[in-house]
């Protein structure tokens, strides 16, 4: 018996092994892969800024390719063409869900905002509320009062600080624009101005490289530390935003609801058990976690890029003049007429996305994409910064050139070229609002100020990484009144 044991033991490790070798998804079709380390996997080979350093792998193995994040399977895409791949109807719906992270867990409540709820019911009643009540042309319409009031609000505190003598005043515009777009969604939200100390707590922590999610023993060292630091973020949002909740309820009317938290709670009233407070708060959590620090990073970037190049912020402005009556400030009407601010804002989204690798998907089943296997539980990386600076799509890509898109509409495949609100079912349902609320902006700005650099030196433009892009130096701006419109700063 024991000599049995001892003989068919050899071959029945031999058995399992061979079992391990033929349902190793490295044994599959799997796309182009650098050789990776034990535990490691391709980690070694990512260095900041994550995006390029992506586009080098890229570069070297070809626009589809596998990479192993300690335990983590995932596939980086970089051309267009697989891009749309990704969003035909069978593969968008495989790669609609979100990978899981502590983050996406503690402050997604639980994976249940529409930013990270998994593809289902849920997050198709999450898009349809976002869609109908929020995001929709008559909701866009709605606002556009709201938007104009804020970037004259800013616009008017940045001119108080200024004299008659026509002096430059300096501007931190970070801190500028983060107080704008703070500005705006409260008052979207819960009809007020944001009155919070500090723009940190909806930063996109969400968003986080963090290596220790990746690899089981660091996992295990620094997860219940880290999970604690969540727990408590979570709390002093859902603290915040329950906060908002009741002061809206208390103040609610039936008639007419001109605010988001109304117009929700309207919705709370006629079928409580479809809209509790849990989700009004996600709701509200995704808009600001999308629409205040990526909209004022974009608009920091932009206002770089201008200052960069005079000619072509003087352009814009001699655009605004044309159209719009001295004395009266540019408002959210004019825009149709203004295409030029449109062109300033996608090339800067192009030059400068600022989810350079969008927000992951992960893959719910097996799929194929450009002939290759993707395993299920797959994350889809799409380096969105790669795409719009490549030399085969755009001609000289790493130049500032707004012109590129003057009358440019990208339909079909061409569209993948042009991904920075992302694409197909995840795709960002904001991205109307954000362009009119950015180009309102940068264009009042224009329109009120003289804007000048620092000293001689152009802007620094160098980015840091992460799945978030920001500028590493804060930008900081000379500006005074213009005398055209001196004699309009009280009323600005």
């Amino acid at each position: 018996m024991m000599m049995t044991i001892l003989l068919c033991a050899p071959l029945f490790i031999i058995f399992v092994f061979l079992i391990l070798i033929y349902t190793n998804p490295r044994n599959k079709n799997l796309p182009p892969s650098p050789l990776s380390l034990p535990i490691l996997g391709h980690l070694h080979l990512l260095k900041k800024p994550l995006h390029r350093s992506l586009e080098y792998l890229s570069q070297k193995y070809g626009p589809l390719i596998y990479l192993e994040f300690g335990s983590a399977s995932i596939i980086v895409v970089s051309s267009p063409s697989i891009v749309s791949q990704c969003c035909h109807k069978t593969n968008d719906i495989i790669l609609s869900n979100r990978p899981i992270s502590l983050a996406s867990k503690h402050l997604s409540y639980n994976f249940t905002t529409m930013g990270f709820a998994p593809y289902g019911a849920h997050w198709q009643n999450l898009r349809r509320v976002a869609t109908l009540h929020i995001f929709s042309t008559t909701s866009i319409q709605k606002y556009s009062v709201t938007r104009a009031e804020e970037v004259h609000y800013i616009a008017r505190k940045l001119a108080s600080k200024c004299n008659r003598g026509g002096e430059y005043q300096k501007a931190d515009l970070r801190t500028v624009f983060l107080e704008l777009s703070y500005n705006l969604m409260m008052k979207m939200i819960a009809g007020k101005r944001w009155s919070g100390s500090s723009f940190d707590i909806f930063a996109a922590n969400l968003l986080k490289v963090n290596v220790f999610e990746y690899v089981p023993i660091l996992r295990w060292i620094n997860g219940r530390r880290m999970e604690k630091k969540l727990v408590k973020l979570h709390g002093e949002r859902d603290e915040f935003l329950q906060g908002i909740i009741d002061e809206c309820r208390r103040n609610f009317k039936d008639e007419g609801s001109s605010t988001i938290v109304q117009s929700l709670l309207a919705l709370q009233k006629a079928k409580p058990e479809y809209y509790p407070d849990d989700m009004v708060k996600g709701i509200m959590l995704f808009m600001f976690n999308s629409g205040t620090h990526t909209i004022a990073l974009t608009l920091e970037w932009a206002m770089s890029l201008l200052l960069n190049h005079p000619t072509i912020l003087e352009k814009a402005k001699n655009q605004i003049e044309k159209h719009v009556p001295q004395g009266r400030l540019l408002q959210d009407s004019d825009l149709e007429n203004l295409p030029y601010l449109f062109c300033i804002i996608n090339e800067t989204l192009r030059l400068f996305t600022v989810g350079p690798l969008l927000v992951p998907r992960l893959s719910t089943q097996d799929c194929t994409i450009n002939g290759y296997h993707i395993p299920e539980g797959t994350t889809l990386m799409v380096n969105a910064w790669a795409i719009h600076r490549n030399n085969d799509l755009w001609e000289q890509p790493t130049m500032f050139i707004p012109e590129r898109f003057e009358g440019k509409e990208f339909v079909g495949n061409e569209g993948y070229k042009f991904v920075p609100f992302g694409m197909g079912r995840r795709a960002c349902p904001g991205s109307s609002l954000a362009m009119r609320f950015m180009c309102l902006a940068i264009g009042v700005l224009i329109q009120c100020f003289v804007w000048e650099r620092l000293g001689e030196e152009l802007v620094d433009l160098e980015e840091e990484g992460g799945l978030t892009m920001s500028k590493v130096t804060p930008l900081e701006a000379l500006y005074r009144l213009p005398p055209s419109v001196d004699d309009l700063s009280p009323s600005l």
